[in-house]
Order: structure tokens, then sequence, then C-alpha cells
């Protein structure tokens, strides 16, 4: 792309702006939140065309990073280039990961006592509600609708998928190499390159002290860089596709936070604005003080930002290249299908009664048919709920 040649009827200062607005009232997760950016970038301002808005949402789908974050990257780098992404991309993330560590401190402070325990009671059975329900969504649409002969069509992806969350729900982690390996299965089956056809082989791969707001170990912050720059780079699509990286990790492995801790964790995400993957920065100020916050946030966004920005000026023949089209797809089905186990194991373990399995249901079915109901009002009522069961109950 010539970013040169472009008309511009805009400052980079007015697209950080907005961007800054964006992230700091964009509220309803990925979805809405590029919904938003065509709505008033395209529609309202005409800053970008829609041509420059499809190749953005294209590349966001093809590579790896989440969705919205990449997106908006994107849009800064079309007129204004390496700059107008470093602008936007800092722009859009930081209110979010501001309101997340000052969230961190609060439930470092308060988290122990009986009324957070309550009200997090709630939260996290109606969270339980909100991802079951978003991965239901991605599910139909990154593998395919739930109707015979589109599942006919698209079969291997669907056994991609079953195969993902059943490992998942079984062993309860995730394997990075698997996700590869279905991707290149499924590119060397649906659309082999070209060396892979004439070889015919396939490769294999003061008060903030008191609140740890100061404290962290060098070589945790190492490992904590290194977790959440590995799980930055395999997002594809909705930031919400990095919660079995981060809860196998996380919890199982790592041992950094408990089951309940992990979460709030997402509830915190759910409730601020901007690209719900920040919730890394949560995570990772209960582990490593405002530290841990900074490097998960970098971890995560900075594989976005590369995959943004190295393959802008390239992306039109990028994108038009078959194989690679199939090689995401197969990525994708696994990642949406390792969603859906973490999904049943996180419920299996914070769904403890009947009142937090109905506060779930009731959830999914007030996403469904109250539409214009933003998921931080769903999961401030679960809040009340969850607060009045446990105090009078």
């Amino acid at each position: 792309m010539d970013i040169q040649n472009q008309p511009v009827c805009y400052s980079l200062s007015d697209l950080t702006r907005y961007f800054l607005k964006l992230g700091s009232f964009g509220f309803g997760g990925p979805v809405a939140l590029i919904g938003y950016m065509h709505r008033d970038l395209v529609e309202n301002r005409k800053w970008i065309s829609e041509d420059e808005y499809r190749e953005g949402l294209a590349l966001a789908q093809l590579a790896p990073g989440p969705l919205a974050a990449q997106l908006g990257i994107y849009l800064g780098y079309v007129h204004y280039g390496v700059w107008g992404a470093t602008l936007t991309g800092l722009a859009f993330v930081l209110p979010s990961f501001v309101m997340v560590v000052l969230l961190g401190m609060a439930y470092k402070l308060y988290g122990g006592l009986s009324w957070m325990q309550a009200v997090f009671y709630g939260v996290g059975a109606s969270v339980i509600g909100i991802i079951t329900l978003s991965s239901y969504k991605l599910t139909i649409k990154s593998v395919s609708k739930i109707e015979s002969s589109a599942i006919r069509s698209r079969w291997l992806l669907w056994i991609f998928f079953a195969a993902m969350a059943v490992t998942t729900a079984i062993t309860e982690r995730e394997e990075v190499w698997l996700f590869i390996l279905m991707g290149f299965i499924y590119m060397a089956v649906k659309a082999p390159p070209k060396w892979l056809v004439k070889k015919e082989t396939v490769l294999s791969t003061v008060f903030l002290a008191g609140i740890g707001f100061w404290q962290y170990e060098p070589s945790k912050l190492v490992q904590i860089g290194w977790f959440f720059t590995k799980a930055g780079a395999f997002v594809f699509g909705s930031g919400l596709a990095i919660i079995p990286f981060l809860q196998a990790g996380v919890v199982d492995q790592m041992g950094w936070l408990n089951e309940q801790q992990f979460l709030d964790s997402v509830a915190v995400a759910m409730i601020t604005p901007g690209p719900v993957v920040i919730t890394v920065g949560f995570i990772g100020f209960l582990v490593s003080g405002f530290a841990g916050a900074v490097v998960a946030a970098a971890g995560v966004f900075l594989p976005c930002y590369v995959f943004t920005v190295l393959p802008g000026p390239y992306f039109k023949k990028i994108s038009k290249n078959t194989s690679i089209k199939a090689f995401v797809d197969g990525i994708t089905a696994a990642v949406v299908g390792a969603l859906a186990g973490s999904v049943f194991v996180i419920a299996t373990r914070s769904i403890i009664d009947v009142p937090s399995a109905v506060i779930a249901i009731l959830t999914i079915l007030a996403l469904i048919y109250i539409k214009k109901l933003q998921e931080p009002y769903i999961i401030l009522i679960a809040a009340i709920i969850g607060f009045l069961l446990k105090t009078y109950f």
C-alpha cells in the first residue's frame, strides 16, 4: 500500500484523540468496537475509505492479535505509517490499561473481604454466561453455521474444533504446537502452496508498597514477558480467544492465580472499555505489581503491532494468498475449539451451586433477547444479586 498518495482530511492528532476516546468509552467487546470504527471513521467522518477499512479488517482476521486492537493499529497506519500505528495503538489501549491497574489495586486491598467475595460470586457466574455465548458466536463465525450443509463443507475444521475442545477439557491445558500443526494440515488439504505440491512433504515445527505496586522479581518479569508474548502471538480474532492460553498457563502451569482470581480478571476485562484482552494488565498486576502489568500488556500487544506494521505495505498481495487463508482457518478452528473446552473447565470450577448456575443461564438469555443490554450492565446487576444472596440468604 502506498500510504503517501492517499488523500488525508484529518490530522494524526485527530485520529489519536478519536482512539483515546474509543479506548475510554468503547464498551461491548471486539465486534462492537470494530463496528464503532466503521460507523465513525468510514461512514460519518469519511477519514478512511471502505476499501481501506476492509483491508484492515482482513489483516486483523488473518494475522495473530486481538481483532479490535489490530484493526485500530492498521487504520492508524493507513495514512500516517508507523507513527500513526504507534500512536493509535497506544491511545486505544492506554485508558483500559489504567483502569485495570486501578481495579487491580482495589482488588488487592479488598479482595479478601466478605463483601468483595459476595460481589464476585455473582460476577463470576455472569462471566461464565458471557464467555459461553461468546464461544458459541465465535464458533459459528470462525468454523461454520450449525447447519448440515455448512458442517459437511467444513468438516475438517469441525474435527479440529472438536479435537481441541475435548483435549482442552480433559487435559486443562493447550499446546501451541497443535494449533500450528492443524493450520499446516488444513493448508495442505485446502490450498497447498507450490513448494508443498512440488516436494510432496509437510513441515513440522508507601500506600502503593502495601498493595505490591512496586514489588516485583526480575526473574518473574522475564517469565511474564515470555508467556504473554507467546499468548499474544496466537490470538486470532476475538480477544476472548486468549482465555484458553491464560487459564492453562496462569492457573495450571505457573500457579500465579487461583481459578477464582482468574475468573475475576476476566470479569474486570468485561466491565472496562477498550479491548477485552487488556485483562492481561490486571493479571500482570496481581502477579508482579505495576511492572508485571506493563510487561504483560506489552507482551500481548507487541506481536499485534508487529504483525500489523510489517505486512502493511504488502498486504493486498498477502490477503489474496489462498494458502495463507487456509492456514489461518485451520488455526482459528483449533483456537475456538480450545476456547470452548476452556469455558467448560472454568464453568465446572466456578458454577458451584444452583444460584450461580441460574445467574449464568439468565446472563445468556439476557444477551440473546435484550439486544441493547451490554455486558457491563449485566455484570453490575449480577454483582448486586451476588452481594444480596451472600449477605442476606
